[in-house]
């Protein structure tokens, strides 16, 4: 059967002992003595996977000089030029955290990848709602980067799904002999207090990871977040008495320039600490806990003590719409903060 112009040929290269005989090819121009030049798709068993691929190709065309180009090639220039050195530490350790997921795909040509390679790491990938959706936004950005530079034409990564547990986002605070429970274990391991530190300021865990000394005043007990997920999130945010003497073991534990190290005195980075110390200590404790339900511990703590809720969304960085009366706090006291932080 004869192919339409301009599609492509296959036909079977000589020589014996050949393991992969035929080649799919695409024409790509003329030299200056009008001779068609070419470009290789592929080598193949049969000629049916010379035509497939060729249909493939004609299906989906992408640039013949990325063809060999692989996943993991992609990631590092899609990378290169979407981040720098001022870009948010907390979008770069996402993408980077949802990467690793992907390592069945790193060596695999870009233009090989399918729907099913990616909803595979998806299904696979032995994590929750929110690191599937963070998966199928690197495949997305990927996908973006290929076509604005004409490297793949289709975008598989838009057929691609995730599973909405509710479950997976059901957050369960500390329970009271769980707290209890921590503070018999402070002089025991290390990182015990730094939970504790947690569960009375109320910050996200990469707010306090990524806190450096110079923002910690701990004669007036507060410190100040720089870098968080929300504008809401820049803020003060009050050192409760109960764990002021934990800020300060850390602040003097080294001259590592964050306020929380390692005991080499290294900086935590988010994945390293859930791995390293957050996992291995719930099952020490034989606790089930994210560390963001160190956050939501907080939250509860204080709505039971009956904080004031204007006070409460201020130390948390809580966006929300606040009315006349609220905006009075707008600029309130570390005192007062204090005061109320000390409420549990």
């Amino acid at each position: 059967m004869r192919l339409p112009n301009g599609y492509g040929s296959v036909y079977k290269l000589s020589g014996k002992n050949r393991r992969k005989p035929y080649i799919a090819r695409r024409t790509i121009g003329w030299d200056d003595n009008g001779k068609q030049l070419y470009a290789t798709i592929g080598y193949y068993r049969t000629k049916a996977e010379a035509l497939q691929a060729l249909a493939a190709f004609n299906d989906n065309p992408y640039d013949l000089q990325m063809s060999k180009v692989t996943f993991a090639d992609i990631y590092k220039r899609w990378w290169d030029d979407t981040f720098d050195d001022d870009s948010n530490r907390s979008t770069t350790r996402n993408y980077s955290a949802a990467y690793k997921h992907c390592e069945p795909l790193y060596d695999m040509k870009m233009a090989d990848i399918r729907p099913q390679h990616m909803q595979d790491i998806i299904d696979n990938c032995g994590a929750g709602y929110q690191m599937q959706k963070r998966i199928r936004i690197l495949f997305n950005q990927l996908y973006r980067w290929c076509i604005q530079h004409d490297a793949i034409k289709k975008n598989y990564a838009d057929q691609l799904s995730v599973t909405n547990d509710t479950e997976s986002k059901t957050r369960t605070a500390f329970t009271t002999e769980e707290i209890e429970k921590l503070w018999a274990q402070v002089n025991k391991n290390k990182y015990v207090p730094l939970i504790l530190m947690l569960i009375y300021s109320g910050v996200r865990i990469s707010e306090l990871l990524d806190l450096k000394k110079e923002d910690v005043n701990l004669d007036e007990q507060w410190f100040k977040v720089r870098k968080s997920k929300t504008k809401a999130g820049i803020r003060i945010v009050p050192i409760a008495d109960k764990v002021l003497p934990f800020w300060r073991q850390f602040m003097a534990s080294s001259n590592c320039p964050y306020a929380v190290c390692t005991v080499n005195g290294e900086h935590i980075s988010y994945d390293n600490f859930q791995k390293i110390y957050w996992k291995p200590l719930m099952r020490e404790l034989n606790m089930e806990h994210t560390p963001h339900e160190t956050r939501h511990t907080f939250i509860s703590l204080m709505v039971a003590a009956n904080a004031n809720q204007t006070i409460l969304k201020k130390i948390v960085g809580h966006k929300s719409i606040m009315n006349l009366t609220e905006k009075v706090y707008t600029h309130v006291e570390i005192q007062t903060l204090l005061r109320e932080a000390n409420l549990i």
